[in-house]
């Protein structure tokens, strides 16, 4: 599975660099295994941007892209789109995606759902559904909708240097969102609208799936129709 990321991560465009950032040997063995670039990190780190922070905060980038290695079915658009805003706007130090929740979704707490403001920044990420849906048609042709969080963030390295010194959060313990922690903190999130319904491998279940599409040569890349 692992080795499907990178690959797919490597057909992005703008990407100078794919590393593996692990605490386990046994992912070391793998990636090494098929000529992947991986680093070890420090087994204490409390979340995937606290590793990756590890290892961004000394790359010569100016932005570094988060992307989990339980997401077989990534595509490489979703990496792209999360760049994007850098490019426009100087200022901001994370970004990250989202699209339309299925309905099966909205009341499943493995999928993080998020609500932005006008400007497309972030107000908050929960594994509720929100916003509550008390009201669902709002006006003329209009529906209320619930987005769920894309699990891909791009960061400014300059983000990463100062992340061990941010405050820590109780709503990130709560909710068990990392990316609460940046916004009780003060930083904007940006998130950026991409439609992608990829498998990210979260419960036994996801796996199964996963395995049966990889069986199929259904997997994103694997070069079935």
């Amino acid at each position: 599975m692992i080795q499907h990321v990178c690959e797919r991560a490597s057909a992005a465009r703008g990407i100078a660099e794919v590393i593996v950032a692990t605490d386990d040997e046994r992912i070391v063995h793998a990636v090494e295994a098929f000529g992947g670039t991986v680093r070890m990190t420090s087994a204490t780190h409390r979340s995937g941007t606290e590793r990756v922070a590890e290892i961004g905060g000394n790359l010569e980038v100016d932005v570094v892209v988060n992307l989990q290695g339980d997401e077989p079915m990534i595509d490489p658009g979703c990496i792209e789109a999360v760049i994007q805003p850098f490019r426009s706007d100087p200022n901001l130090m994370i970004s990250t995606l989202k699209c339309f929740a299925e309905a099966e979704e909205i009341s499943d707490p493995n999928v993080v759902k998020v609500v932005t403001d006008r400007n497309g920044d972030a107000l908050y990420f929960s594994r509720s559904c929100i916003p509550h849906l008390r009201r669902q048609r709002l006006g003329e042709g209009e529906e209320a909708a619930v987005f769920k969080h894309v699990g891909i963030y791009a960061y400014r390295r300059a983000f990463l240097e100062i992340l061990p010194d941010l405050s820590d959060c109780w709503l990130e313990e709560v909710e068990d969102l990392e990316q609460l922690r940046f916004l009780y903190n003060g930083h904007r999130i940006r998130v950026v609208p991409y439609e992608y319904h990829g498998v990210a491998v979260d419960t036994p279940e996801d796996l199964v799936r996963i395995n049966e599409l990889a069986v199929q040569g259904k997997l994103p890349g694997s070069g079935a129709d």
